[in-house]
């Protein structure tokens, strides 16, 4: 299988195994006008087998959502055939309006133009807690 390397772009690599679609919906890279390639279950010297994501341009990549959605991500940000930067992504200390507060009694559920913001308090079990009412994310 032959995939072409991208002159200028993002090469977001080391996605858990069957995880790409996820991210490729999540990141709302079906909207773009630009080529995207899915590769699935990629050979991994770490974990066996990878996803990886390969975009032919440069485009707002929300880091903080990549990071919450897998943590292990690796984004390589490529420029004139070369990578000139690699970013080892982590879970962000906090998110915003990348998920919704599923407490009905939550102020979040009433005042529709609230954002939804969500802090880490468990790093180890990967806990995130709403803002406004504490609900855990899980």
């Amino acid at each position: 299988m032959n995939i072409d390397s991208i002159k200028n772009g993002y090469v977001i690599d080391h996605i858990k195994a069957g995880n790409a679609m996820i991210i490729y919906d999540a990141l709302g890279l079906r909207e773009l006008d630009c080529q995207v390639a899915i590769i699935s279950n990629a050979k991994s010297k770490k974990t066996g087998k990878k996803d990886i994501i390969k975009i032919d341009e440069n485009i707002d990549l929300d880091l903080d959502k990549l990071g919450f959605l897998d943590p292990e991500v690796t984004v390589n940000i490529v420029k004139n055939d070369e990578i000139i930067e690699k970013k080892k992504l982590s879970l962000p200390e906090k998110i915003i309006n990348v998920a919704k507060c599923k407490n009905p009694r939550c102020i979040t559920s009433i005042e529709r133009d609230l954002d939804q913001i969500f802090i880490l308090t468990d790093k180890e079990k990967q806990v995130y807690r709403c803002k406004y009412c504490e609900s855990s994310l899980k």
